[in-house]
């Protein structure tokens, strides 16, 4: 699975299909200056080569992951809004609408604390 598509069509659920487009697709718009692409078989967004945000599924739920420092950083926000985590990722339940402010609050603290990064993960 090498584009964006590719993954797309892996996801059997429509509704699910769709709201993963919807992330992705706002992802880029929100965002041009990242750079999308599949790596581990998921969608990633990158800056200057550093990781910034991936997406992936699950049965039950869209995930986000930025990393565990954009995670600790937003845990009040993200528990506020109905979310689960783990230390890698931010589970959206598919029921529950997504929350694009805090994503994007979350995308801009990665492309601050990372901008003089030059490593792919935080070391």
């Amino acid at each position: 699975m090498e584009t964006i598509d590719e993954y797309l069509m892996k996801i059997d659920n429509p509704d699910h299909r769709s709201r993963v487009r919807e992330v992705l697709d706002w992802t880029e718009k929100a965002f041009p200056e990242l750079e999308a692409k599949i790596a581990w078989n998921q969608p990633v967004f990158t800056h200057h080569g550093t990781f910034i945000i991936g997406y992936s599924t699950s049965k039950k739920h869209l995930a986000a992951a930025p990393e565990q420092a954009g995670i600790d950083q937003f845990a009040g926000e993200i528990t506020e809004a109905g979310y689960y985590y783990t230390k890698q990722l931010i589970r959206m339940p598919w029921e529950m609408p997504v929350d694009f402010s805090l994503l994007k609050e979350i995308i801009r603290f990665n492309m601050e604390d990372k901008k003089d990064c030059n490593t792919f993960w935080r070391k």
